[in-house]
């Protein structure tokens, strides 16, 4: 059966992530994701990509989870990886990662380690000097100290955390009480690193990174705490033989992120982006300063997108930014008025690396009807075609799509011009349609789904609406500033207005409709509950429910306090409306999400019992629990479950076939 008829056949395939190309050119390697034997978990192994194209992949690792490769100048490659230590006599089963290292012939070995683990390596081109993210207990001086301690805290089975400030969680984790160090070292020709710790003291400011091809620095994000439980990202040089710091670039109206320092270490490209406020969205651009210190310049300043990924070639950088429901990579110069579009497809491009000559990029392609693959782009023609590069070869059949893929177009309120996809299942029956919303509120339909994936309900006979309305990127920020601070206004009324143009298609059935959505758009959902009942079920999944109460609840309270003013919460908490709430709702929710916290889901649930005034027996809600899982269903038995579920709750509701509930849930 083909992964659209059997969806564990669908988690089964396989989904790359990350590219590294070799010092010479000649490989590139990527991490691969599926299922473990026992299909409860994903573990990623590395794989080869010949760049060339004329080579089939083959796959290099066959660990637990190894991640993070890197290249060395010599052509050997690094990766984590929390496999045991052939040299070691016993592995725990919760042991940390440790930085591993590969030669083109031969087996992989140990040569780096830290009590709390290590993350990704980041390797200076040209001298090899290596740097790492680790975990460290903030009173520990050393490794040895640091592993004292942690077991002192396992012996004692001690979990608590005394914060002093803002965050304390992030997504699904709790932050503390260990903080990111970085490390640097020189990998040995035999033996391992000895690690120098470059930042002994960073109260957990550290965030991406990148080195300099000589070795001589790292540019890292840097955060600095502000009054009010607030912190503003600012971009710091690390000096690795004295481990001094200085500030590059800081502002009290912006952060900056994504640093990439060129090819020749002279300029590092960031990204700027500005804070928001009750009225005003962010904005982004693109800024290059010369690493040594100096006024930076923002890049093609005229250009109404924003940037997403940076990569240099040569003396241009390669942007990635979403546009109209696609996200090309574009070229740009420090002194170019706008950019340059490369790619003319309607694929979404991501994981750029270049070719140490400048003569490729690559990059991972994917698209709504599209999975992730490795392509190869040339760096300086608009407007053309990637050239697909033979991916992993373990990959489960899609024979492909059931269905097609097409656009539809309306006209806003306002007159704003509104678009979106629409996948239609085979054949020319008329289905039933489902608006999906998505999450963010800043994102755009543009790339392939693992879990929000349409062409496993095309496979069901329903089409899928994704449309970007208000708030979406890839239109400019005009149409973000249509509905910011006003959710309930512009992104309601352009949903409804693209539903419409897609009830009219001649396939659809317009008197079967449903609508979902996650995160944001489980907060549109809730509000499209209660104010229409066009849909025949809606779904809602790590939804907002209550706006009063949220932003204090969420990971990053100082951000939502921006926007999230009592008016504007007042004016636009779906809660407020949950007696007009006629249409059947399922609401999804994992415990452990800390971007939209368990009680958004378990005030909305019971919000809607409260409220019903007929049989409790009767009742048409649902509410799927997930006590393990976070902001999504990441595990793989739980998302054919949700599939399943949502499956289930629609053909009961649009279809009006007979409620089965799923086998694992009876």
């Amino acid at each position: 059966m083909t992964a659209w008829g059997d969806l564990q056949a669908f988690q089964d395939l396989p989904r790359p992530a990350g590219l590294a190309v070799s010092p010479d050119g000649a490989r590139l390697v990527t991490t691969v994701a599926t299922p473990d034997p026992k299909r409860t978990r994903f573990r990623t192994a590395l794989w080869e990509i010949d760049p060339a194209g004329e080579r089939p992949a083959r796959r290099l690792t066959r660990g637990t989870g190894e991640s993070g490769p890197a290249f060395l100048p010599d052509g050997d490659l690094l990766f984590t990886s929390a496999r045991p230590d052939p040299d070691e006599a016993e592995a725990a089963d919760d042991a940390p990662a440790a930085l591993w290292r590969l030669p083109p012939a031969g087996e992989a070995h140990v040569v780096g380690s830290r009590a709390g683990g290590i993350g990704p390596p980041v390797v200076a081109c040209a001298a090899g000097t290596v740097v790492v993210g680790a975990k460290t207990l903030p009173g520990a001086v050393t490794d040895e100290d640091d592993a004292a301690r942690r077991a002192a805290r396992k012996a004692r089975k001690i979990g608590a955390v005394l914060h002093a400030a803002h965050p304390v969680r992030y997504w699904d984790s709790d932050l503390g009480p260990d903080e990111e160090r970085l490390l640097a070292g020189t990998v040995p020709a035999d033996g391992v690193i000895t690690w120098c710790d470059l930042t002994p003291t960073p109260a957990r400011a550290l965030g991406a990174f990148a080195v300099a091809p000589d070795g001589a620095a790292v540019v890292a994000e840097w955060e600095v705490p502000e009054r009010h439980g607030g912190s503003r990202t600012t971009l710091v040089v690390v000096d690795i033989a004295s481990g001094e710091r200085r500030t590059l670039l800081d502002d009290p109206a912006a952060d900056f992120g994504a640093p990439t320092i060129s090819p020749d270490g002279t300029r590092l490209a960031c990204v700027r982006e500005t804070r928001s406020t009750a009225t005003a969205p962010i904005d982004r651009t693109v800024l290059v300063v010369p690493l040594g210190g100096g006024d930076p310049q923002e890049v093609a300043p005229r250009w109404d997108r924003w940037p997403e990924e940076l990569c240099w070639v040569g003396d241009a950088l390669h942007v990635t930014a979403d546009d109209a429901g696609r996200r090309p990579v574009f070229r740009v110069t420090p002194v170019s008025a706008d950019p340059v579009r490369l790619t003319g497809d309607d694929g979404c491009y991501g994981d750029l690396v270049a070719a140490p000559d400048g003569s490729a990029l690559y990059a991972l392609r994917s698209a709504i009807d599209a999975p992730p693959a490795p392509v190869r782009l040339d760096p300086a023609a608009p407007d053309q075609r990637p050239v697909p590069l033979p991916g992993p070869a373990e990959r489960a059949e899609l024979s492909g799509l059931p269905g097609t893929l097409t656009e539809v177009t309306a006209t806003a309120a306002d007159g704003t011009p509104l678009r979106a996809w629409l996948a239609l299942p085979d054949g020319d029956a008329r289905a039933p349609l489902l608006l999906w919303i998505h999450g963010g509120p800043l994102g755009s339909w543009n790339a392939w789904q693992w879990r929000w994936n349409p062409w496993l309900m095309t496979a069901r006979g329903y089409a899928v609406l994704l449309p970007d309305p208000a708030l979406s990127t890839g239109y400019g920020r005009a149409f973000v500033a249509r509905g910011w601070g006003a959710w309930g206004d512009a992104p309601y009324t352009d949903l409804m207005a693209l539903t419409d143009a897609a009830a009219a298609h001649p396939r659809i059935d317009a008197d079967s409709v449903a609508a979902m959505g996650g995160s944001f758009g489980g907060y549109m959902a809730n509000w499209v509950a209660g104010h229409t009942d066009r849909f025949r079920a809606i779904v809602t999944h790590a939804s907002l429910w209550a706006l009063d109460g949220f932003g204090r609840t969420t990971d990053d309270p100082a951000y939502w306090r921006r926007e999230l003013t009592p008016e504007m919460a007042a004016r636009h908490s779906p809660h407020r409306h949950v007696d007009a709430i006629t249409t059947p709702i399922l609401v999804v929710h994992g415990d452990k999400d800390y971007r939209v916290p368990i009680g958004e889901g378990l005030a909305l649930w019971w919000d809607l019992v409260a409220a019903w005034d007929g049989d409790p027996a009767e009742i048409p809600h649902r509410f799927l629990y997930f006590p393990d899982e976070n902001h999504w269903i990441l595990k793989p038995q739980h998302a054919v479950l949700w599939y399943e579920t949502v499956l289930a709750f629609l053909d009961h509701h649009v279809r009006g076939r007979d409620w089965v509930v799923p086998e694992l849930l009876r």
